[in-house]
């Protein structure tokens, strides 16, 4: 593939289900065992509070062709949540140098995932660079208009429970 990456094979952080390190192995096994580990979530948002939405490729390992309501992505071996976070905001979208905010640390659980997560917010009010493997599109849209999305649109299961939380906790960006 020319120097594009295979996310398959990234070597991904294993925790157990008190989120301690227990090894590290490639992202498909772990998502065959379904085993626990680590991943960040951002909320990027611009100068008017609109939040950055972002619609995943047909080709992406888990929720293929849904949107997403955060940037961010699994926690690589021998990599912070932070270091994960900075470096998904520059591969996703082409953001680098903006500051992050830490949110909150959550485990989340579905029939597809186990992971512990640290949410994050920044603020960005530049150009978007789509990484074309993994986003087929993207767009600020109000908080609104995007929980009005989610009730028509198949949108990733954690990143809306991200988004909710963000806003049941009365934090603000």
């Amino acid at each position: 593939m020319g120097g594009v990456r295979e996310t398959k094979d990234e070597i991904v952080t294993i925790v157990d289900e008190q989120n301690h390190v227990v090894g590290a192995m490639p992202r498909w096994q772990m998502r065959a065992g379904r085993l626990p580990h680590r991943a960040t979530y951002i909320l990027v948002f611009n100068p008017r509070g609109e939040l950055y939405v972002q619609k995943r490729t047909p080709t992406k390992d888990i929720f293929p062709g849904y949107y997403d309501a955060v940037a961010g992505g699994v926690v690589l071996a021998g990599e912070s949540y932070e270091e994960g976070a900075l470096r998904e905001l520059d591969e996703e979208l082409g953001i680098h140098g903006v500051p992050l905010i830490w949110l909150f640390d959550f485990y989340y659980e579905d029939e597809h995932t186990r992971v512990w997560g640290k949410a994050f917010s920044c603020l960005y009010d530049g150009e978007i660079v789509l990484q074309k493997e993994e986003l087929e599109s993207g767009v600020f849209l109000k908080v609104e208009e995007v929980l009005r999305l989610a009730e028509s649109e198949p949108f990733t299961p954690d990143s809306l429970y991200v988004l909710r939380r963000y806003l049941s906790d009365g934090v603000e960006n």
